[in-house]
């Protein structure tokens, strides 16, 4: 279960930097959010049908740790990686690597499943924990 990784990639766009072509800070968290999403969907979970299921994944704690700047242009790979076996929360572990190898930011993220009729934390679905056998 622990350790499953997954990579994607994302091109900085000028709108997510800043009049020196660097990307600002806060964008870090939405590059998280694609390469979380798409580790998902790499297993074959949908986010989408999880909600409509009525379980959410709010993250309640988000740490980067910035190395050096992203640019205007650059395709930076985001590897998603699962820091250990869920139980009420998700844990991952990320490192965001520009297009010369260098790693400019490494970041965690713990996320809770939320039951959203009752909106308290429960257990992670069955088809979840069955992905992750795979």
């Amino acid at each position: 279960m622990n350790g499953k990784s997954h990579e994607v990639k994302i091109k900085v766009r000028y709108a997510e930097t800043d009049q020196m072509g660097v990307v600002h800070h806060g964008n870090y968290a939405l590059y998280l959010e694609v390469a979380r999403i798409e580790w998902l969907s790499a297993l074959g979970i949908s986010y989408k049908k999880m909600e409509e299921d009525g379980i959410g994944l709010p993250v309640v704690s988000l740490q980067i740790n910035y190395k050096k700047s992203a640019y205007y242009d650059d395709v930076l790979t985001v590897k998603t990686t699962l820091a250990k076996a869920p139980s009420v929360s998700v844990e991952f572990d990320y490192e965001i690597v520009n297009n010369t190898g260098e790693i400019i930011a490494t970041a965690k993220t713990i996320l809770a499943f939320i039951d959203m009729t009752k909106n308290r934390p429960t257990r992670p679905p069955k088809f979840f924990l069955e992905a992750l056998k795979n």
